[in-house]
């Protein structure tokens, strides 16, 4: 495993070893050596970086006078392109994980892999703790083993004159991976090399490879002018976009990056309006906007032919663009990690300086700006948990298998075995799926699209042609909403947009899409067709898990950061003078000292919590009866507790509420006094019977039920149509909803399904998380106020309960304004 921070040659160091290695192997004739089959298989997580670093690649090769081919295969690859490669195998081979899968399924693929010395995974850290880390996880388990018999194996002997253990390990392969820094890199090595460890029972096996050297990060806040008391999410950055115009223009380069991709839109068109002269020298990059125009920005960046590009986490990963040298994000990034690794795609060459600028969306985030860089000294960077026992990711990956040369069931568990994913799955458990593509499981067995794979001779194999091409079609592991193609009447692609926002508007609307203002004309199938439109007013499109929630380490930096306000426990230093020693206090951040007013505010009507306190606030308003609660651990968390906690409260008394959350906190409203006070409060926050309290607080069947319609369409229970005749998202719910029943009645230990309630559980309502904090929150000191009024840490979360009753965004600006005057 190769750790280095961002722009220190990680990707160079790995792939100059393959090439030496293959120079020190032919020393007379590698210049001449041709068609020497795949030396260097390099997955990637990203298509934008498969170009860049194909293009790094064959700069090396021209220069060694080197006769290898570099070649690139992913979603963007054309047929010919593919069968060129197969019948050609490059020496080098750049490849996303979903085309690693589709070249499993190919016939012959073992003869491709027969020369191959070298399997590079690049930005580990983005793939693992995802599904398409695991197909990486199962791909490795395939590859390495096709090249290995049995008396291959690592053989572990005693050397008895150094009493200890040796390694002979007669494998032919070495696995790399490429990390950016990550808070379990020891974890996330053993996750990738688990495949080629001797011992599924030894950990920490394999090298790790470490830069000693200390990134320099510049980081800037851009502070308003006048900070608003009662701050709202989303509309403060706007606003302050006539600040960042300077800002690029004294910069080669300058990459903007905005959280969404609606946002991304807005920003965009704001910038051309306030600063007209950037016409032409300013571009938008988000994964909507089609391939081509894509193609042209990244190209662009290259040859510093762009003054800024407004982008998406699009161009968040390793895209070596040199002239880049200042970064803006907009609005806080939820994480450290992601953080820097925005930050790192400014200065991206050893020894220069990144530099990156913090624009706040609301005044609080300037908050999330002192945490960041407190984070960031302090070295908290977030771990990715590694998934465990994804049976519809393995369903997928056996019917790969069968659709191309077939397995042997036996061979097949043990390498599945060897992998961290699946390494406590039983036998049993891999006869249900078994059983499950070849007779449709338990529950399926009287219908035939189910019977997919056939067993002859002891080997598993597809052999319906409808059904490998089906099979073929679909594999991978992201499952998005059903995207509509967004065509000109005249003619011309604009890009994609989901079919859920579509669906939503009229013949006549006017929206943005690609920097563009495009009305709407009509909708035939899968593609929208649209007109240009001079329209002012236009509909900034929405995609669904837009907002990111607050990662466990900045929720407990930010903690620590209200707990310098709150208590001034301010680094100290000595001062002598006059034979008398003096306390003197570093002064508050930029951030902090801007943000005093707010402070002042919050300390006048409420309280400021310190890191050892969790406030709660009851306020009564004319529209009800509010309770707030801060405990600053993240959108998702908030949406958990605050479901829990409402149902708590109703075992006390009946009662309704209407619930609102953002990263810092929640708010229960209701028509009636909430019966919280000190007698029960840390009652009510108690970890007992947590899973039981949330299966009824929340409901669990239907959450569950939704999570289950990607993982049918991952395991192939639910065909979701040919290229351009995809179902409608309703269609496929409804697919998924019968199929969720069928397995509830007939079929209650179903695999898919118990795994629908673990992701529910583990990833949606982060229910490890969830207990953490509630055993954090008991043992705190709980500080229950009575503001009289809205105080500035409770307005974001009411105005997002307003937010959520689908006001227009010109009438709750209005409606905010009103009640900041009422306020102030």
């Amino acid at each position: 495993m190769v750790n280095a921070p961002t722009g220190c040659g990680k990707t160079f160091s790995v792939y100059l070893g393959s090439v030496i290695q293959f120079i020190n192997q032919h020393p007379n004739d590698y210049q001449s050596l041709k068609n020497n089959g795949l030396q260097l298989l390099w997955i990637t997580p990203l298509r934008a970086l498969a170009k860049d670093i194909g293009r790094a690649m064959e700069e090396v090769i021209v220069e060694l006078g080197m006769q290898w081919q570099v070649g690139i295969r992913n979603g963007d690859t054309t047929t010919s392109e593919r069968q060129k490669q197969k019948r050609h195998v490059p020496e080098v081979l750049i490849i996303t994980p979903e085309s690693l899968h589709l070249f499993l399924a190919q016939k012959s693929y073992t003869e491709s892999l027969q020369n191959l010395k070298v399997i590079a995974v690049d930005e580990w850290h983005e793939l693992i703790g995802s599904k398409r880390g695991v197909q990486v996880e199962l791909a490795i388990s395939r590859i390495v083993n096709s090249q290995l018999s049995i008396d291959h194996r690592p053989q572990i002997i005693e050397d008895t004159n150094r009493h200890r253990l040796s390694t002979i390990d007669y494998r032919p392969i070495s696995l790399w991976g490429i990390s950016a820094t990550i808070g379990n890199l020891e974890e996330a090595k053993d996750v990738l090399l688990s495949p080629l460890c001797p011992s599924p029972l030894e950990r920490g096996w394999g090298e790790a490879v470490k830069a000693n050297l200390d990134k320099q990060i510049n980081i800037y806040s851009i502070i308003p002018d006048e900070i608003e008391k009662y701050p709202w999410a989303g509309h403060l950055g706007i606003k302050l976009a006539e600040q960042i115009v300077p800002i690029i223009e004294a910069s080669t380069t300058t990459l903007i990056f905005i959280n969404t991709r609606g946002m991304a839109e807005r920003w965009y068109q704001t910038l051309l309006d306030v600063a007209p002269q950037l016409a032409g020298a300013i571009a938008l990059h988000h994964g909507s906007i089609e391939q081509e125009l894509r193609l042209w920005v990244e190209e662009a960046l290259h040859t510093q032919t762009l003054k800024a590009v407004v982008c998406t986490a699009s161009l968040d990963l390793g895209v070596d663009f040199r002239p880049v040298d200042t970064v803006i994000q907009v609005g806080s990034p939820k994480g450290v990690s992601r953080f820097l690794q925005r930050a790192g795609r400014s200065g991206h060459k050893p020894g220069d300086v990144s530099k990156i600028y913090f624009l706040p969306t609301h005044s609080l985030e300037l908050l999330e700006a002192a945490a960041l860089k407190s984070a960031i000294e302090q070295n908290l960077i977030e771990g990715k948990e590694p998934m465990l026992l994804c049976f519809d990711v393995l369903t997928q990956y056996l019917c790969t298998l069968a659709v191309g040369e077939g397995f042997s069931a036996q061979r097949i568990y043990q390498e599945v075995k060897s992998t961290y994913c699946f390494s406590d799955i039983t036998e049993d458990e891999f006869n249900e799926v078994l059983l499950h593509i070849t007779i449709g499981g338990k529950a399926l067995q009287q219908y035939d699209e189910y019977k997919k794979v056939e067993i002859i001779d002891g080997i598993y194999k597809i052999n319906n042609r409808r059904t490998a091409m089906r099979h073929r079609m679909h594999i991978g592991t992201i499952v998005s909403d059903a995207m509509m193609k967004v065509k000109f009447t005249s003619g011309g692609y604009i890009g994609v947009i989901e079919e859920y926002f579509i669906s939503r508007l009229e013949p006549g609307d006017v929206f943005t899409l690609a920097g563009r203002n495009v009305e709407l004309v009509s909708i035939k199938e899968m593609t929208a067709f649209v007109k240009k439109s001079n329209s002012k007013k236009s509909i900034v499109p929405s995609w669904m898990g837009g907002r990111m929630s607050l990662t466990a380490n900045l929720g407990h930096v930010l903690r620590e950061t209200f707990s310098l306000v709150s208590t001034d426990d301010r680094p100290q230093t000595m001062v002598k003078g006059s034979g008398l020693s003096t306390v003197d206090r570093r002064p508050f951040s930029p951030e902090l000292t801007a943000l005093q007013p707010l402070f002042a505010l919050q300390s006048q009507l409420s309280h400021i919590p310190a890191a050892n306190e969790v406030l709660i606030e009851q306020i009564e308003a004319k529209d009800g009866f509010h309770l707030l609660v801060y405990p600053f651990e993240g959108r998702q968390v908030h949406e958990a507790m605050s479901a829990l906690l409402a149902h708590r409260i109703g075992q006390i008394t009946p009662i309704t509420f209407s619930i609102s959350m953002n990263d810092y906190g929640f708010e229960l409203l209701s028509d009636q006094p909430i019966p919280v006070d000190d007698s029960n409060i840390y009652e009510l926050f108690t970890s007992d019977n947590l899973v039981a309290d949330i299966q009824k607080s929340v409901n669990s069947v239907e959450m569950a039920s939704r999570k289950f319609r990607d993982i049918a369409v991952i395991g192939g229970l639910i065909f979701q149509g040919m290229p351009g005749e995809q179902k409608k998202a309703r269609h496929l719910q409804s697919s998924a909803s019968l199929l969720f029943k069928v397995f509830n009645e007939y079929d209650p230990s179903n695999l898919l399904l118990r795994q629908a309630y673990n992701e529910v559980f583990t990833q949606q309502m982060e229910e490890t998380r969830l207990r953490t904090a509630l055993q954090r929150i008991h043992q705190s000191r709980i500080i229950i106020t009575f503001p009289e009024r809205l105080t500035p840490l409770s307005f974001p979360i009411v105005v997002d309960g307003l937010n959520r009753n689908n006001l227009s965004s010109e009438k709750l600006e209005d409606r905010v304004r009103r009640m900041q005057e009422q306020l102030k």
